[in-house]
């Protein structure tokens, strides 16, 4: 077999040539050779050209590829991904903020949106229509351990070309994109349940009440409360703001700018793109008016998310000082001028951020200073307050502000 397909296989084919082609090839100047071997390769393709206008190379996905295309395509691919993946570095410690676990969370939640219907899951076989496309999308899980953390990451962030496999909705944020290597390193040994949970976030119910139109907005209640919480709450463990309770103007504006794309996210963008205005109205209504709550720096088992020792409350007082006077030699202005906590009318545009997870308010501000984050149109102030700020000034406001409760007051005693 090996002889049939190698070198000695192909020579002896070639040896088989009339003897006057082989001649005519081989024989004179190596000059000579070599305008024939061109002379060759050009009539070779012309006729390939001429094969190609005239409509006769098969493109129907009902045909499926010849096995040497698919061969070929295959092992172009990978090296492809190999090779620009070397490039890659590991996560830094921003895009790794919110942990192992809300990391996990945030990558199953677009999954279930956005990867499923292709790739399946435990539990999930792939949608029927997608095994008639040429190439078929693999069902990932057993596929998962065949790529490296950085191969995965590459093929994430910019898909493959001829396969359907889109790219990422925004190439600004690589953090999205760890996530979501982060819960595909756990899809293979993942059991059906234990998918469901980490997907789906247990119930994700359409809430009984509520100013919702019942013939066009279950769809979208459900997809916001497969991360946000039933209620807006949030899930407790960083991965999700909570949006219950906030602004409904700051709402719906974001809602519009992720549509847009001026707020970066490949997460979110998908999603709003998909709502019409009525609808971000409605979504923006209801979780404006939903009591849901914040966990206001707890997990949903009643831990603080960042422990009380003294570096801590040390930390906290030092972002509460800042959070409220500023700094003056920075050119830092107050930041409850206009997110609160303080008394009187605010800009509706500005979010509430108080009880937010603070790893969530650290990788905002930490794409705002990269200015990565993008937003409404007061962004802008927010990107340039955020450059001002050290690492350390953002870690403490973080902190500062997930201790305080939803309603604003200081939660430090």
């Amino acid at each position: 077999m090996a002889d049939r397909y190698g070198i000695r296989g192909w020579l002896a084919a070639i040896a088989k040539l009339p003897r006057w082609l082989w001649l005519r090839l081989a024989g004179g100047s190596w000059a000579m050779v070599l305008g024939r071997l061109l002379l060759a390769a050009t009539v070779f393709g012309l006729a390939a050209l001429l094969f190609v206008s005239a409509g006769m190379m098969p493109v129907a996905a009902s045909q499926g590829h010849w096995p040497i295309t698919r061969v070929l395509l295959n092992f172009t691919m990978r090296r492809s991904v190999q090779t620009h993946a070397l490039g890659i570095t590991s996560p830094s410690a921003e895009e790794q903020s919110l942990g192992t676990l809300a990391m996990v969370l945030k990558g199953a939640g677009h999954y279930a949106a956005g990867c499923l219907p292709c790739h399946g899951a435990p539990g999930h076989p792939r949608a029927e229509v997608m095994l008639h496309s040429v190439p078929e999308p693999p069902y990932l899980p057993p596929m998962v351990d065949d790529w490296n953390d950085r191969e995965l990451f590459w093929i994430v962030k910019h898909g493959i070309k001829y396969t359907a496999m889109p790219a990422w909705p925004s190439q600004r944020r690589d953090d999205e994109i760890w996530a979501m290597v982060a819960f595909l390193r756990r899809l293979p040994a993942l059991e059906p349940a234990e998918f469901r949970r980490l997907a789906y976030g247990g119930e994700a119910a359409i809430p009984e009440s509520g100013p919702t139109r019942p013939a066009t907005q279950p769809q979208a209640l459900t997809n916001c409360a497969r991360c946000h919480g039933r209620h807006g709450e949030g899930d407790g463990n960083g991965a999700f703001p909570s949006v219950a309770g906030q602004g409904e103007p700051y709402l719906l504006a974001s809602l519009q700018a992720y549509a847009r794309g001026d707020r970066h996210s490949g997460v979110m963008q998908p999603v709003a793109a998909g709502l019409d205005l009525d609808e971000m109205r409605t979504m923006a209504k209801y979780y404006a008016t939903a009591e849901g709550g914040r966990h206001g720096g707890e997990t949903t088992d009643g831990r603080s998310d960042y422990g009380r020792d003294d570096a801590t409350l040390a930390a906290i007082a030092r972002g509460a000082q800042l959070a409220q006077e500023g700094s003056a030699a920075r050119r830092v202005a107050s930041c409850v001028e206009c997110h609160g906590p303080r008394p009187g009318p605010r800009n509706a545009l500005y979010p509430r951020i108080a009880g937010q997870p603070a790893a969530y308010i650290e990788l905002q501000l930490s794409l705002f200073k990269r200015g990565d984050r993008g937003g409404t149109a007061y962004a802008g102030i927010m990107t340039t307050v955020a450059e001002r700020l050290e690492p350390g000034d953002i870690h403490d406001l973080a902190l500062y502000y997930s201790s305080l409760p939803a309603n604003g007051r200081p939660g430090l005693d």
